[in-house]
């Protein structure tokens, strides 16, 4: 009996052990080590399973541009050009001034047929899109205390009052359209969302259930804005202005560009 009870304490021992270990595997795995491992996969041309491993990584959380960058590359390579363009609008948030981002991006949008470009906006608001979020009111703020140190050079120098006119209204000019057009791109980013076809073709239907009608159909990659909700399902419209419902396993739904 001893034995028995000695070799069922042992059993319970290896089990809590082995438990122990898939645990801290899990929880404490390098990222850097399962980087590595995909990007090998990519370069061996295993483009499916490198897309998976990459994806593995950003779902535990290791977020990162480099990370989506690579996964947006293994997913066109795989075929899949709709969660390649996903992914890389998410590092291009992250990343907004990264120029193989934006390059990749704009050659799989290229490759594309079927697909709705974003629209175009004002050469301010293009400049302002590839500064991140919290550095657009920066700018504003070095501009404001540019226009104070102009006003306060013009009290202490009556001489250069003349010389500091132009300078200071250009200035002031460029404080209030640089402030309004970073009031409206953070306005726009948090309120507006964008939709990203992921299958190859998906139906847009005229009501959001399965039994509805097909409004139009759309193909992988297009980037439909998201007009409404409802349970599973966004309303989405395309760039002739129709409105159809598809189901959120079919889109990745991203914050507007």
């Amino acid at each position: 009996m001893r034995n028995l009870r000695f070799t069922i304490y042992g059993l319970r021992f290896l089990i809590v052990f082995a438990v122990t270990i898939a645990f801290s595997r899990a929880v404490f795995a390098d990222p850097a080590v399962d980087f590595n491992a995909a990007n090998e996969l990519y370069a061996k041309g295993k483009f499916v399973e490198a897309a998976a491993a990459y994806d593995k990584i950003i779902q535990n959380g290791a977020v990162s541009a480099n990370a989506l960058f690579n996964y947006g590359n293994a997913e066109f390579k795989a075929g899949n050009p709709g969660k390649a363009i996903a992914a890389f609008r998410q590092a291009e948030l992250l990343a907004p001034r990264d120029a193989e981002v934006r390059a990749n991006l704009s050659f799989v949008r290229n490759q594309l047929q079927g697909g709705s470009p974003p629209t175009a906006a004002s050469r301010l608001n293009d400049w302002l899109g590839q500064l991140k979020l919290h550095a657009r009111p920066l700018l504003a703020a070095v501009l404001y205390w540019t226009v104070l140190l102009l006003l306060a050079a013009k009290q202490f120098q009556p001489k250069l009052r003349s010389k500091l006119r132009g300078a200071t209204a250009f200035a002031v000019v460029l404080v209030v359209l640089t402030a309004g057009a970073a009031g409206f791109r953070a306005s726009e980013h948090f309120s507006k969302q964008t939709a990203v076809v992921v299958p190859p073709q998906a139906n847009a239907l005229s009501g959001p259930f399965d039994d509805a009608q097909i409004a139009f159909l759309v193909q992988a990659g297009a980037e439909l804005p998201v007009v409404g909700r409802h349970g599973d399902w966004v309303q989405v419209t395309d760039h002739t202005g129709k409105v159809g419902w598809i189901g959120k396993k079919q889109v990745e739904v991203l914050p507007d560009a």
